[in-house]
């Protein structure tokens, strides 16, 4: 009798260790497929950013200086695909406010607000601005959900014997980095 108690004890125990382990196993690739979607939001805002400085040269040539600033924090933010959420996270802030400063310098030019290409890439990076947001809403919360379980007993056991690790969260540093930037025409 004895040894069927234990031999209980052993199959719930390993019963357990399995399914723990699955569940980081399904958290961790939640993760990692929220990443991917911040990934594919981010690399479309940068490449839509050339297209819309086309649009935007003829305009403003004399503000040199702004697009310069949107070239140099574009070029920071592709160096920095590979980084980690909390280097990219960084390199995209200054990306925004620098397309920030270039919206709030278009106010100035009424043909390039009337501009139907200006107007088309000012609504797509809009829409790419709000799908950052999403990507990085739900890649917030699989990363919350996996560093829980990595953290949490008993499950940190099995986590810390298969070296599951915690991940970062995408954060922006800058609060007003936050904010989308604010475009009225």
């Amino acid at each position: 009798m004895f040894g069927w108690i234990i031999l209980g004890i052993v199959v719930v125990v390993i019963g357990y260790g399995i399914m723990a382990y699955n569940n980081l196993v399904r958290q961790r690739q939640l993760t990692q497929e929220g990443w991917s979607g911040i990934d594919v939001q981010l690399k479309r805002r940068t490449d839509l950013i050339p297209n819309l400085m086309e649009a935007v040269k003829g305009y403003m040539s004399h503000e040199r200086e702004t697009l310069e600033a949107v070239t140099q924090a574009r070029t920071a933010a592709q160096a920095a695909q590979n980084g980690t959420p909390e280097q990219r996270a960084q390199a995209e802030g200054i990306l925004s406010g620098a397309l920030g400063r270039l919206f709030a310098v278009a106010e100035a030019y009424p043909d390039l607000k009337a501009s139907q290409n200006f107007m088309q890439f000012q609504g797509e990076l809009s829409n790419t601005e709000n799908e950052i947001q999403l990507s990085r809403r739900y890649y917030n919360g699989t990363a919350r959900d996996l560093n829980t379980a990595v953290e949490s007993f008993p499950s940190n056991v099995i986590a810390n014997f298969f070296k599951f690790d915690k991940v970062q969260y995408f954060e922006m540093e800058n609060p007003a980095d936050r904010a989308v930037p604010q475009v009225k025409f």
